[in-house]
């Protein structure tokens, strides 16, 4: 028995079930009814029915029961096969369709006799969660996409460099120059696995923050002094201007994935003889960080997706990064709960704002 002639037995079974139900319930219904107006009759009129009149009535009664559960059967299937099975048929086709992959499916508005069945509200829901992962498929394919192509750019890098190596009568020269070569790819790559499983466990809140109370500012003096030697190559001028005794509390760890990102973007998108500034000042109960640079600045366009795995506005310094610094960033700043928000005009620098609550002097 395949599976629609199994379908099929099963309607009718059903189809039987809910036929025997109507008369049980009408024969009971209606057999009260008669006795009840048999019992009044004849208490009032004293007329004693004969047999015959009383089994005419009863074959009469009984015909009409199996007519009007009949008719009941009927009209509760009309009823069921248009405002039950019609919209049950439109969730399960669109169901089946999700399961295949095709996440652009929905379904139409329900329109039945009863607004209250639930089925349009159902129906909602189902479109709702259809439109969530087809922008969760989205960024799936375009994750792996962006991931194998930053994977695919180091390695060639390697595997070119490694073949060059292997060329007889290479002066020592040029086998330093492959060598660095190989080792800076090298480390790109180990810098995207690393980025790619910290994002991935923030995203996956698998990091829990710590939290401690500290001085902000000397975190802050730390992670821009560990890039000395990286300012000093390009001679950069560095401006500080930060406000002591600003203690916050939360994860010291985290907080310093987001400076060393900005200071790394600043420098790195600061041309020679630039300037990279840092200010820490209070606001409130807020702490306010910001990071300035004379670098290349960022377009309108871009800095609306700048926070975004991947997105590299400037395709002239993509050999530099991964494009997950700043999703990093974004994410830690959401993890400890504060904001941050960038201004910039194209060819006069970027100004990053981080702002986080901090404790007061008393506290701390």
């Amino acid at each position: 028995m395949n599976q629609t002639e199994k379908k099929q037995r099963i309607d009718w079974l059903f189809a039987l079930r809910r036929y025997i139900t109507f008369f049980i319930l009408m024969a009971f219904i209606i057999t009260c009814c008669m006795l009840l107006f048999l019992n009044e009759l004849t208490r009032t009129t004293g007329f004693l029915l004969t047999e015959d009149v009383v089994s005419d009535a009863a074959k009469l009664t009984f015909v009409n029961i199996l007519f009007l559960t009949l008719i009941c059967t009927l009209v509760d299937g009309l009823r069921r096969k248009f405002l039950v099975e019609r919209p049950v048929k439109q969730i399960v086709k669109a169901a089946q369709q999700i399961m295949k992959g095709d996440f652009s499916v929905r379904i139409p508005p329900i329109r039945g006799l009863d607004p209250g069945s639930g089925f349009q509200e159902i129906a909602d829901y189902f479109n709702q969660m259809a439109q969530e992962l087809s922008g969760t498929e989205t960024l799936r394919t375009d994750f792996i996409a962006n991931v194998s192509h930053e994977l695919k750019t180091p390695l060639a890098v390697i595997q070119n460099y490694g073949t060059m190596l292997q060329s007889p009568g290479l002066s020592e020269e040029k086998r330093m120059e492959y060598a660095k070569a190989v080792t800076d790819a090298s480390r790109r790559l180990v810098s995207l696995i690393t980025n790619i499983l910290k994002l991935n466990k923030l995203e996956n809140q698998k990091i829990y923050p710590a939290v401690e109370t500290y001085d902000l500012g000397e975190q802050l003096c730390e992670c821009l002094l560990s890039f000395e030697n990286a300012w000093e190559k390009k001679e950069l001028e560095i401006e500080t201007d930060v406000e002591e005794n600003v203690f916050v509390d939360t994860d010291a760890e985290l907080l310093s994935l987001v400076w060393n990102n900005l200071f790394s973007n600043a420098i790195k998108f600061t041309e020679p003889h630039g300037t990279v500034s840092l200010t820490l000042k209070t606001e409130g109960d807020s702490a306010i960080v910001r990071v300035k640079d004379t670098g290349c600045g960022i377009p309108p366009e871009v800095g609306r997706h700048i926070f975004e795995k991947f997105y590299q506005g400037d395709t002239s310094h993509a050999t530099q990064g991964n494009g997950l610094g700043l999703a990093l960033v974004k994410r830690v700043i959401d993890i400890v709960g504060g904001d941050i928000s960038v201004t910039s005009e194209v060819g006069t620098g970027s100004v990053f704002t981080v702002k986080i609550r901090r404790k007061s002097n008393a506290q701390a």
